[in-house]
């Protein structure tokens, strides 16, 4: 086999192969079902979540703010299922 002839077989190959993914992802898509909107929770006066969109607000201010450092907290220890630990100052602290 010659070198042109080789080239054109990998040519046909490449398309054949580029066509058969096309086609396979353009099926893919048809059979989806579409997805439903999302529903937000309303915060039903959950002071957490009022905390948490308060520091959303802040934007990246609210990394310094103390109060959203408490909340982070909060939400972090509600998320894992751990009960939260006592707070305490670091001045509290023996060095």
């Amino acid at each position: 086999m010659d070198g042109k002839t080789f080239a054109r077989l990998g040519a046909i190959m490449f398309v054949a192969v580029a066509l058969t993914v096309t086609v396979i992802e353009l099926t893919d898509r048809q059979e989806r079902p579409p997805t439903s909107p999302v529903h937000l929770i309303p915060s039903d006066g959950d002071p957490l979540r009022e905390g948490q969109r308060r520091c959303q607000q802040l934007g990246q201010k609210a990394v310094e703010d103390p109060d959203c450092l408490r909340v982070w907290s909060q939400t972090r220890d509600r998320f894992l299922g751990r009960t939260p630990e006592p707070f305490s100052s670091p001045s509290s602290q023996g060095r």
